[in-house]
């Protein structure tokens, strides 16, 4: 370990790596997206030590999704701009493991069964 202005090149590297990690790159993914197709809305945002995804506004209310249900949620760091958890579609029912990948102002979520083996994906752009 070599010292650099009272910090140890380890101590500096674990600082550096604690701040990032659940800090900026969530702060990238925080708040409003809507689906690419203009159906839906979801609102990222932090819930615990994860992030999760609300609907905020549907152009369609008479299906099973409904607005306030929350569709990503236990949403936790697995790379950079990436996170993994779960997701829940309201059109089965069914909750899913889930992942999202941030590439500038386009989110990217997914659904997979079988260990990933099959996912459906939904692309998002930022709208605020």
């Amino acid at each position: 370990m070599t010292r650099q202005g009272g910090w140890t090149s380890m101590g500096l590297a674990a600082l550096l790596l604690a701040g990032t990690a659940g800090g900026a790159w969530a702060q990238e993914a925080l708040g409003n997206w809507q689906r690419d197709s203009g159906a839906s809305r979801v609102r990222i945002a932090k819930c615990g030590e994860a992030l999760c995804g609300t609907l905020s506004w549907l152009k369609d209310t008479s299906g099973p999704a409904k607005v306030g249900q929350r569709i990503f949620y236990d949403m936790k760091p697995s790379g950079t701009g990436k996170w993994a958890g779960s997701a829940f579609n309201p059109e089965d029912g069914k909750t899913y493991s889930g992942t999202m990948t941030l590439a500038g102002d386009t989110l990217t979520t997914a659904g997979c069964v079988m260990g990933g083996l099959i996912c459906r994906s939904v692309v998002w752009k930022r709208i605020d």
